[in-house]
């Protein structure tokens, strides 16, 4: 029987996950992966692939962090609160100005999604949960007083999305910390 190299399946496709973020899809290469996940590459193409089920992974892997990310901050905060953690959440890598990763399914979006229609139903089912998500929050919100009962879920959740996105290319190209805080204050605002 051949000697295989075993390896944490879930730590290497976090470190693939974590190249493609910081670099995208385009250019990080096979020899990218190799390098940064320690396994040689007829493994990595024995368990997962070629690069493209290799990001696929990758991205339903985030996809999956996302959601579990909503429900605990649903389950956490109160609706002002869990909406504005979402924005929030995107700034822990910002330094100093200098850009941060922003969200990777946004950049995913951004660069895939117009050319290659599975990436681009993974990336609307994502928008849509979110989107949910907001509106569920607002609903939540409009029961317990803490958002006016003139924002209607699905308007609001919508205007909501909009800000999300924008404020997600934000954070990659223009990280000003003034700018990204006006936002989320004024996404909040627009529900009060």
């Amino acid at each position: 029987m051949p000697w295989e190299k075993q390896f944490d399946k879930a730590e290497v496709l976090d470190r693939a996950l974590q190249t493609f973020w910081t670099r995208g899809y385009e250019a990080t290469s096979m020899q990218d992966l190799v390098d940064c996940t320690g396994v040689n590459r007829a493994s990595l193409y024995a368990t997962y692939g070629d690069k493209r089920a290799f990001f696929l992974e990758a991205l339903r892997a985030y996809d999956d962090g996302r959601r579990k990310m909503l429900a605990e901050f649903e389950k956490r905060y109160q609706p002002c609160e869990a909406i504005r953690k979402v924005f929030l959440c995107f700034l822990a890598d910002v330094p100093n100005q200098t850009g941060g990763r922003g969200c990777f399914m946004t950049n995913t979006a951004l660069e895939l999604s117009a050319h290659d229609a599975e990436i681009r139903s993974i990336v609307a089912r994502a928008q849509e949960e979110v989107e949910a998500f907001f509106a569920a929050m607002i609903k939540k919100g409009k029961a317990d007083g803490s958002i006016s009962a003139h924002v209607k879920p699905s308007d609001g959740a919508r205007g909501l999305l909009a800000s999300l996105l924008g404020f997600l290319v934000l954070v990659r190209s223009r990280p000003n910390p003034t700018l990204l805080d006006g936002i989320v204050d004024d996404a909040i605002r627009r529900l009060k």
